[in-house]
């Protein structure tokens, strides 16, 4: 999602049985066809790990990815409040799936596969950018 006005820039469906977050290069990559390059990837402590931000690095794309407690090793204060800073910016793409699941009925898949899953998924989040266009609009 764009942060600055919260339109969705690229979408996947993954069955459920799989990690969300081994995608994050695939959706960095596929939301890259604006013309300003993406900046910064903002995403939840799911995402954390070293494939990621290595993913992020070495495209020189800031990570913006929140910290998780490990095994070893407990959050800082310094990280701590770096998570309460992304999560200033990541409200806006939360506000996407709390809606959809609220009004859109999104809570769960409505068909058996995932192809007609993946149409649902994007006529919604057209009708959302669509929404949320017409509200940036000055009247």
């Amino acid at each position: 999602m764009d942060v600055d006005n919260g339109f969705i820039l690229a979408t996947t469906l993954t069955p459920a049985s799989e990690s969300d977050s081994v995608y994050l290069p695939y959706l960095t990559i596929a939301s890259c066809h604006t013309k300003e390059p993406v900046d910064k990837v903002y995403a939840d402590k799911g995402y954390y790990g070293k494939p990621n931000s290595s993913f992020l690095h070495l495209n020189g794309i800031k990570d913006g990815i929140m910290r998780k407690d490990l095994i070893n090793a407990k959050l800082t204060e310094i990280e701590i409040k770096r998570n309460k800073r992304i999560s200033k910016k990541r409200y806006i793409v939360e506000q996407y799936f709390g809606m959809s699941h609220l009004h859109d009925g999104a809570y769960r898949a409505r068909f058996t596969t995932i192809l007609k899953n993946l149409w649902d998924t994007m006529c919604r989040q057209m009708a959302f950018n669509i929404r949320r266009g017409t509200k940036l609009i000055p009247a």
